[in-house]
């Protein structure tokens, strides 16, 4: 079969609308999953397990195509439940462990969380969404591990960036990584499309080996999505000039008040850091006034309901007044895909309604 056959058809998560249908070589999948464990280091994923459904792509293609070309063993997790998932992997003395950010925060929420033995854990990897800095900090500090961070998406079969087990300390917490081998990278003005210089934001575009061959049975949406074989990804980001990118949010995300650009991700890896946030979200909404105003989602930490005016001090005293939530929203859960992504454009749907319902 060709290399540049298409393998399958990969929905991507649905988290600023409805999914679309990627479709993915033979060529993308294998040899992305290939130099994904070679840049972490293939001893450590000798025991692998995945709770990460095989209709996304880090379980199907990352893990599922990258484990049989080491020799590695795949233990396949059922579903996810966080219990289970430590139960397994104490059972089966995994030496890896994959999930995305709200899999690996629901683990060590758990109440089994610190009566598992988990000592030949030596790895976890993590990816698919925003991972904030502090919890990479928190799971290396309690299990001793090394923290692989991986950046991409559904139509890149999916890894663009990772971050090296050499990497310093600040390098795995605050960025993504270096691009992997054969893959180009360029951060350009979403407004003028040229190629901005090192340590500004702009959105990340990706051209190689990886790039999906195209929308199924969308060629519109595609020829959008593909630029003379550049991927644009829609996310801000930033490069240094070493390489390395940060985050800085989705660019459907981006809220600009007042004219300014306000970048999520800086808000809610703050929010992250406080003792009584479990986790946070935050959105933009219209404004009569300011075109958008900012508000935080928050899910609270075991314990005392957070008091609005204390995250409105603790941000106010960190962040300028622009990037501080005016409206705060307490939820117990937040929507999730199935692949457990907060999707933000629900987020918005229920502050819209909300405010349909006040005006009735």
């Amino acid at each position: 079969m060709p290399p540049d056959d298409i393998a399958q058809i990969q929905y991507t998560s649905g988290t600023t609308g409805f999914p679309k249908g990627a479709m993915l070589h033979h060529r993308g999948i294998t040899n992305n999953a290939r130099l994904c464990i070679e840049r972490r280091d293939p001893a450590t994923a000798r025991t692998s397990v995945n709770p990460m459904p095989l209709f996304h792509t880090v379980g199907s293609c990352l893990v599922g195509a990258g484990l049989p070309q080491f020799d590695s063993c795949h233990v396949l997790a059922p579903y996810f439940d966080p219990g289970l998932v430590l139960e397994v992997c104490e059972s089966e003395g995994a030496t890896a462990l994959a999930g995305v950010p709200t899999m690996l925060i629901a683990m060590m929420e758990h109440p089994d969380f610190k009566g598992r033995d988990l000592s030949r854990l030596v790895g976890v990897v993590s990816g698919g969404s925003t991972v904030p800095a502090e919890l990479v900090r928190r799971i290396e500090a309690t299990l001793g591990v090394g923290f692989t961070v991986q950046f991409g998406m559904t139509e890149t079969s999916p890894a663009i960036t990772q971050t090296w087990p050499h990497d310093s300390p600040e390098d795995k917490a605050e960025t993504i990584g270096q691009p992997l081998p054969q893959a180009e990278v360029k951060i350009v003005d979403p407004a003028t499309l040229d190629t901005v210089a090192p340590g500004v934001a702009g959105e990340l575009w990706v051209r190689g080996y990886q790039v999906m061959k195209g929308y199924f049975d969308k060629p519109a949406e595609t020829a959008d999505a593909i630029v003379e074989g550049w991927m644009r990804t829609g996310d801000l980001c930033s490069m240094d000039e070493r390489g390395y990118c940060r985050v800085q949010g989705r660019l459907k995300d981006m809220i600009i008040r007042g004219g300014e650009n306000i970048y999520p991700r800086e808000i809610e890896d703050l929010l992250f850091r406080h003792p009584e946030v479990a986790e946070a979200a935050v959105v933009g909404i219209p404004h009569a006034r300011w075109g958008e105003q900012v508000v935080a989602f928050i899910r609270p930490a075991t314990g005392q309901l957070p008091r609005e005016e204390d995250l409105f001090t603790y941000c106010r005293e960190r962040l300028s007044p622009q990037k501080t939530p005016q409206r705060w929203v307490f939820v117990d859960a937040f929507p999730m895909t199935a692949s457990g992504k907060i999707q933000k454009f629900m987020l918005r749907e229920r502050l819209s309604e909300q405010s349909q319902e006040g005006r009735a």
